[in-house]
């Protein structure tokens, strides 16, 4: 990955969880090096649904190296309603920008993509080597497919990251069509204010792994300088650290302080049991790597919600 002078990077949705975790870790936690130019996008900049939008922004910028994002996404209930429009849109966003990189001679593009690309009825844990073809985020799948075929076709180092559960500020936590940590948040911290009970969609006995949008960003930021391979790699905490639903519900409830009953409404799905995910490969190459102790994330997520209860996406 020879270039010539600092890398220019360019970050497509840019304004959403994990681009501002990665805009923090630039900016705040020296992530960034000296010389390097670090361009945030967001859906205000270009529609990236548009080839032409796309061109002109990789024009106006110039990139060496481009973190791809930018993603229709939403949790399980939204995606089962939207199917057709999340498959369509995504795949003229990752066309477009893969397309736009090949020309415009982008040195190296780390898309992320989801752990719903891999099968619903398999074997745990999952790895790398389990990537679904038939899956119902297709979307997803598209965006490594294409990553693959610019390497077969021109050599070109597009990877992809699959990280399990993301969590943390700026999320969207919109309670119908959020992801289930983020949902939780603004729901207890609605039942606090309401001195009402708290609802919790499904049983709670679904398991996760969930990752700080923080750790996540570091670990987008070794991937983008260090890791090689073309095939993807799951950025996730352990097997071990897989937690339940109720787990998760009563660390947001401890983290805003709420006293009130919890009620499970298991009238609501619960989607799949578990998605256990294998990090074995990241641990491979980063053995030391130290997520922050889920409570803790939960924590700061939880007071950056209450700060900025206003303006967050809800």
């Amino acid at each position: 990955l020879d270039i010539v002078g600092p890398m220019r990077v360019l970050v497509t949705g840019g304004s959403g969880l994990v681009g501002r975790a990665i805009e923090r870790v630039v900016k705040e936690e020296s992530g960034g090096r000296e010389g390097e130019t670090w361009i945030f996008l967001s859906s205000k900049d270009a529609n990236l649904m548009s080839a032409e939008e796309t061109r002109a922004v990789f024009e106006k910028h110039r990139p060496t190296h481009v973190i791809h994002l930018a993603a229709m996404v939403g949790g399980l209930f939204r995606n089962m309603r939207q199917n057709l429009d999340f498959w369509r849109n995504n795949v003229h966003i990752n066309d477009n920008v893969l397309q736009a990189a090949h020309e415009f001679g982008v040195v190296k593009v780390v898309s992320c993509l989801s752990t719903c690309i891999f099968p619903d009825k398999t074997t745990y844990p999952i790895d790398e080597t389990m990537v679904n073809t038939h899956t119902h985020t297709h979307t997803h799948f598209n965006k490594q497919i294409l990553g693959w075929t610019y390497f077969q076709q021109y050599g070109q180092r597009y990877t992809a990251v699959i990280p399990t559960n993301v969590f943390g500020p700026h999320d969207n936590y919109n309670i119908e069509d959020g992801h289930v940590l983020p949902g939780l948040i603004h729901k207890t911290y609605l039942a606090k204010k309401e001195g009402k009970p708290l609802q919790v969609w499904g049983s709670g006995r679904a398991l996760r792994q969930f990752i700080y949008s923080l750790d996540l960003a570091r670990l987008f930021l070794w991937v983008l300088r260090e890791y090689d391979e073309v095939e993807p790699i799951i950025l996730s905490v352990g097997e071990e650290d897989e937690l339940s639903i109720k787990f998760a519900a009563d660390a947001v409830v401890e983290a805003l302080g709420f006293e009130g009953d919890v009620i499970y409404d298991t009238s609501k799905a619960d989607g799949q049991f578990k998605k256990t995910a294998n990090n074995a490969k990241l641990r491979k190459y980063l053995p030391d790597f130290k997520f922050t102790p889920f409570r803790a994330a939960v924590k700061e997520t939880c007071d950056w919600f209450v700060a900025n209860y206003d303006s967050a996406r809800k």
